[in-house]
């Protein structure tokens, strides 16, 4: 790994955003005020020099499994939470401009009226004139997760780590909300998350990780300036490496 270039351990990140944590207190759809925090606190670690890129679910609005329980063809329903991201991603584009961040939306599904196709060379070019590129539409292939598409363009664009934000502060043994006695890992390996089947991230995405060599950081960014802590080795994280 390079030597950091700001006063945080990586250069360049990968966020990974849940589209649950999108809604806020809200049973649907897209919080403005979470949405507005977030871009908040990524504006502030933009501002110290680090490099990054966002990778957001869609599950606040469409999450294509959910379709496929209830008798929709998988690939379509697949399709249709991509587009869920889609939307995600121009609301948080929209939160980071106003705050005076320079974003661009790149998508797997050519949607070009409101956001430039996938181009890794382009992609990373914007990051190091200090752009945030949010890579909207997964990996633009059904059957596949956003948790993998994270790992897959964090992977392209050589990241140093993933910070996954979630709805919970790391890694439990259990469903904290639902088991008062589940355990919470300050610190795991990739074959660890697999064999104990955490679910954290789907396989595919941990042993992409695994295999590029990129460590993944479970944290929650709820709470204003917990990016930050987390990205400077403070606050309730969990830590995924070899």
């Amino acid at each position: 790994m390079k030597k950091s270039l700001n006063k945080f351990k990586w250069n360049k990140i990968l966020l990974k955003i849940s589209g649950e944590s999108l809604m806020g207190d809200d049973s649907f759809g897209i919080n403005s005020t979470v949405v507005q925090s977030f871009a908040n606190q990524i504006q502030k670690v933009v501002s110290s020099g680090l490099q990054i890129c966002i990778v957001v679910g869609g599950g606040n609005i469409y999450r294509g499994i959910s379709g496929t329980n209830n008798g929709m063809d998988r690939a379509t329903g697949d399709y249709m939470g991509m587009l869920a991201t889609v939307m995600n991603s121009l609301a948080i584009q929209n939160a980071l401009e106003q705050t005076g961040v320079q974003t661009r939306v790149q998508s797997a599904l050519p949607i070009s009226a409101v956001c430039e196709p996938y181009i890794r060379r382009r992609a990373k070019r914007h990051m190091e004139k200090g752009r945030v590129v949010i890579f909207a539409a997964g990996t633009g292939n059904p059957y596949f997760t956003t948790d993998t598409a994270a790992a897959l363009r964090a992977s392209e664009m050589n990241c140093d780590a993933i910070i996954k934000a979630t709805l919970v502060d790391g890694v439990y043994s259990a469903d904290p909300k639902k088991d008062e006695n589940a355990i919470k890992y300050d610190r795991l390996s990739y074959l660890d998350v697999l064999s104990k089947d955490l679910r954290v991230m789907d396989a595919s995405a941990i042993s992409l990780a695994r295999e590029n060599k990129i460590p993944i950081i479970v944290c929650s960014i709820i709470e204003d300036e917990n990016l930050t802590k987390v990205l400077n080795g403070q606050g309730s994280y969990t830590l995924i490496t070899d």
